[in-house]
Order: C-alpha cells, then structure tokens, then sequence
C-alpha cells in the first residue's frame, strides 16, 4: 500500500513537496560497511536511536576521517513512518561534509527548516515534530559514540517530555501557533504528556522543572495580557519567557525587518534563554542577510542595539 493511500487529502497537504519526495525516494537510505570505511581511511560510526513514544527508530551511519573529524559519509536506515524517513534523510544530508562538533550543533529545527518548500511555511504538521526530534538525537548519539563521552553531555535544550523527546522550545511555539488550551490537544500535536504523564503536573514518577500545567498557565497569562493592552507596560524583566518572545518580534517587526527585506534578506527568532546578567536571544539570518559581512558586525549590533532601547533591558543577540 502506498503512502498515498495511508493519509487522507487534508493531512497530505500539510506535507512539504520536498517531504512527500524524500518519504518515497530517500537520498540517503543504505548503510556503510567496515570495509568501505576502511577504503575511505575513515572511522565508523553506527548509533541506534528509538523513540519509545512512537515506536519509530532510525540508524545512523557516519565515515569520519579520524584526522579532521570531518564526516565524509553518511547514511541512515529507518523503521518507523514516512515522516520518521525524511527526516533521517535530511538529517544524514545535513551531516555529510560537517566535522563532528558542528554536526553536533544540529537541532531539529534546522531539519524541519531544511525540509520545507518555502522559509514561512512549516514541511510537516505540528504533530508530527517529534519525528525531527528523533533526528536530532541519533546525531547525538553518534557523536557521543565518536568522541567516547555520554549523550547527555551535548544536551542544551530543556526536554519537557523525556518519553517523546520533546523540548521547551518545540511546546512553547506548538502551544502559540495552535492556541492550544488542554493537554489533550498537546497530546495530539506533540504526544507530550501521553504516555507517562510524569510531565504534565507535579505528582507522577518522574519529578521535573517545567510542567505542561505550567507552559498552558503561561500562554493563558499571555492571552489576558495582550487582551487587556498592557504588555507595552510592563517591564520586559518581568515578562514570562512567551511574552519576551513576543515583545521582542514586535520590535524587529517596526523597527528592523523591513530594512533587512528591503536588502533581500530577513531573521527569524529561534529561541531565549534567561542568564542572571542578561538576555540571549537566538536569531537566524534568511536571505541575503546569511554569509553578508555586517550580519556579524553593523546589523547584528544594530538589532542588539534597538531591542536594548526598546525594552530597556540587557539584551544580547546570538546567531545560530
């Protein structure tokens, strides 16, 4: 049975072309044999990851060369769904010709991005992040493998949900592009707080820092706010991480944005993270702006610049 037949016209229509291609025509699909490694001068590396979430679970195999940690090939095998296989397929993409340590920096997100057809427009349903997700964890793995440290130590995001691997980031943007308002519908969308449940309020097995119950009770805080008017009031340092978000969008939407289409180029805000002195928030140049000289220079001081003014806090700005 094709794939075609698996998913009805309207999910099917969430899928990016360049999604719907890979599910049936990877690039990468294979293995890399002991010997061919050894032709290549090269080390191997196979690492195993599976999401128990979903059953799903993907096999990575790297060709390192041992003296510049460049990865000379890579190649994956799949068992899980059509999306589970294009990821893999631009996870190993993305891999190749990368040494290890930036290899390590990629993040599901970058394979989500890479998927799509067009910048604005998401390659998969919300629901179906996790599969990305899995990605990011094989690399992961395999890196750990190569430099013989844990998996953990390459860790930087907060994962909400251990059982599906879902992280802070990934709840925070699906709860605000769905205005979800119950667990359940988180459930659907990202299979957080499905199967332990230990990540939807304190009480379960598993004790943890941020809850489900918490993310909701941000967003419902959020919506209030803006309904009542009075986010322009209100201190930046004392705003929720969602409400930073979007107090720092608002900023580079009337006062930098523009500017950066004007030249063909654009950003977009991946992420914020709160440190005792200051506020990173991560950025990604599009466009134009990506390798131009002054994205590491003028603009970037300049957007640094402009939200510290705006917001009157300490705001540094980070490239990814």
């Amino acid at each position: 049975m094709g794939i075609d037949s698996l998913i009805g016209g309207t999910i099917w229509d969430e899928y990016s072309q360049i999604v719907t291609d890979l599910m049936n025509n990877p690039r990468n699909l294979g293995e890399i044999t002991e010997e061919k490694a050894k032709e290549m001068g090269a080390t191997l590396i196979v690492a195993d990851f599976g999401a128990e979430s979903c059953g799903d679970a993907v096999r990575l195999y790297w060709a390192v060369d041992p003296e510049t940690d460049i990865i000379l090939e890579s190649k994956f095998k799949s068992f899980g769904c059509g999306t589970a296989i294009a990821s893999s397929d631009t996870m190993a993409e993305l891999c190749r010709g990368k040494t290890v340590d930036e290899a390590v920096k990629i993040t599901n997100i970058d394979v989500e991005l890479a998927m799509r057809d067009t910048p604005d427009v998401p390659a998969v349903p919300a629901q179906k992040m996790h599969c990305s997700v899995m990605a990011y964890d094989v690399i992961k793995k395999a890196a750990a493998q190569y430099k013989g440290v844990s998996m953990e130590s390459f860790e930087e995001e907060v994962i909400v949900c251990e059982c599906a691997r879902i992280s802070l980031s990934t709840l925070q943007e699906v709860i605000r592009l769905n205005d979800l308002t119950t667990i359940e519908q988180i459930a659907d969308y990202t299979k957080a707080g499905a199967f332990c449940k230990s990540c939807i309020r304190p009480g379960g097995h598993e004790e943890k820092e941020i809850y489900l119950v918490d993310l909701l009770g941000e967003y419902a805080k959020e919506k209030v706010s803006k309904a009542v008017g009075n986010n322009d009031n209100q201190d930046f340092d004392q705003m929720t991480v969602v409400q930073k978000i979007k107090a720092v969008e608002r900023v580079i939407d009337e006062n930098i944005r523009q500017m950066l289409i004007m030249d063909g180029g654009d950003l977009e805000i991946l992420d914020i993270k709160e440190h005792e002195l200051c506020t990173d928030i991560y950025i990604r140049y599009l466009g134009a702006c990506v390798g131009c000289e002054s994205s590491s220079t003028g603009t970037l001081y300049a957007i640094e610049g402009t939200l510290n003014q705006k917001l009157g806090s300490m705001i540094r700005v980070v490239t990814v």
